[in-house]
C-alpha cells in the first residue's frame, strides 16, 4: 500500500517536515505497520489472527452479517484503524522492512475509503 499512498496524496513530495495520519473509515478492515520485505509475513499474519478471532467460533452473538463479520471486527480492534507516519523531505519515514498494510479482515469485503491527513511545513 505505500506506493499508492503517495500516488493518492501528491502533496505529499512538497512535505519538508511533517506527519502523514491514515485512518480507515471501517470496522471490519484495519490499517497497520509491519514487515513488507518477505511476503510469508502476511501468510504468517492472517493465520495467527484466525486462530485468535476464528469463524464460527460458538461464544460469538453479532452473526447476523455471516460467519465473518465477528472475528473481522475482532481482528480490526486489535490492530486498529489508524497510522501516523513521519515524513521528511517528501518522503515517508518508514524502517528499512516496514510497508503499510491495509488489512482486509472480511472474506468478500468491498470498497474501503481511506482518509489520508497531512500537516506539516512545506518546502519553499
Amino acid at each position: 500500500m505505500t506506493g499508492e499512498v503517495l500516488a493518492e496524496v501528491p502533496e505529499l513530495a512538497q512535505v519538508k517536515i511533517g506527519i502523514l495520519h491514515l485512518f480507515i473509515l471501517h470496522t471490519s478492515a484495519s490499517v497497520t505497520l509491519n514487515e513488507n520485505a518477505d511476503p510469508d509475513v502476511q501468510v504468517d499474519l492472517e493465520s495467527s489472527f484466525n486462530v485468535i478471532a476464528p469463524e464460527n467460533a460458538p461464544h460469538y452473538i453479532h452473526t447476523l452479517e455471516g460467519a465473518d463479520d465477528m472475528p473481522a471486527h475482532v481482528k480490526a480492534s486489535l490492530l486498529g484503524s489508524s497510522v501516523s507516519i513521519p515524513v521528511h523531505g517528501g518522503d515517508l519515514l518508514l524502517g528499512t522492512w516496514q510497508g503499510i498494510y491495509l488489512c482486509e479482515h472480511r472474506n468478500r469485503g468491498g470498497a474501503r475509503r481511506l482518509v489520508a491527513t497531512l500537516t506539516g511545513e512545506a518546502d519553499r
